[in-house]
């Protein structure tokens, strides 16, 4: 990945990010080596692809306790409690940052959630290493978020073929034109629309329905960041998407349990 400079001539979060997960992995591979064969006699995972082609539209509902573009949103927050709301307020599936440094998540919240939930998990999580993938398995996770800009195109088909032989489903993101080319080539069955421009750091939706009519229809499509209102689930319902990813709007809600429901509601409409 090429370091990309903004508007405002700075590098970008997440390139900032994927400096930092370089040297995370790095320790990581070092001092806690994973192998295939650790892997293969791990256990069975829930079929997360399937959660998101459920009547009406799905709601993956996210546990995350801060971001770069919104600061401190939850922090004391137990992700299991949350988990539980998500899973009795109507989510069709859990997604739970792991990054710690920018998003105040940890790799043992996956586990933790599995355990109490019966909800499919997505690890989101900026995966630039094969290790990665087998560390989602040995932690629990059914699914992972698969970056495009941050892998080459040849990362991203391998790596995709790598969870799939795990039993892992993956949710490949795109916020361009390139990104989504790259999606395709790969293969990707899931394919999940950023509304944030990664470098301004700016919502449109606009921008995430124009690009999904450029996606094919046999794709499970997910729109991803910047749904706050009922309004936007109404608008993306009626643009055709199978799924939403939810999070800050219901991390930084009072009664997040009510407002899923609502959600879920105009979801099922």
């Amino acid at each position: 990945m090429k370091s990309r400079i903004n508007r405002r001539g700075r590098i970008s979060v997440l390139d900032k990010i994927v400096d930092v997960k370089k040297r995370e992995v790095a320790e990581k591979k070092r001092s806690r080596p994973i192998k295939l064969s650790d892997v293969e006699e791990s256990h069975g995972v829930r079929d997360f692809e399937s959660s998101l082609t459920r009547p009406g539209v799905s709601i993956i509902a996210e546990i995350k306790r801060k971001s770069p573009s919104a600061g401190q949103i939850n922090t004391s927050s137990d992700p299991i409690s949350i988990a539980l709301k998500y899973e009795e307020s109507g989510a069709d599936a859990i997604s739970i940052l792991t990054d710690e440094s920018f998003f105040g998540g940890r790799d043992e919240f996956v586990s933790m959630v599995r355990e109490k939930s019966s909800l499919p998990i997505l690890r989101k999580e900026f995966i630039i290493d094969e290790y990665q993938i087998l560390e989602s398995r040995l932690i629990y996770a059914d699914g992972i978020l698969l970056i495009a800009r941050i892998l080459t195109q040849g990362q991203l088909k391998s790596f995709i073929a790598i969870a799939h032989s795990l039993g892992l489903s993956s949710l490949v993101e795109i916020h361009s034109k390139e990104d989504l080319d790259a999606a395709l080539s790969a293969d990707a069955k899931i394919i999940g629309i950023n509304n944030r421009d990664l470098d301004t750091l700016k919502i449109d939706l606009g921008h995430s329905i124009r690009m999904k009519e450029l996606i094919p229809e046999d794709r499970i499509v997910v729109s991803e960041s910047g749904i706050r209102s009922s309004d936007d689930i109404k608008l993306l319902r009626s643009a055709g998407f199978d799924a939403v990813l939810v999070g800050e709007v219901l991390m930084s809600s009072k009664n997040m349990a009510k407002k899923l429901r609502s959600f879920k509601k105009i979801c099922l409409q």
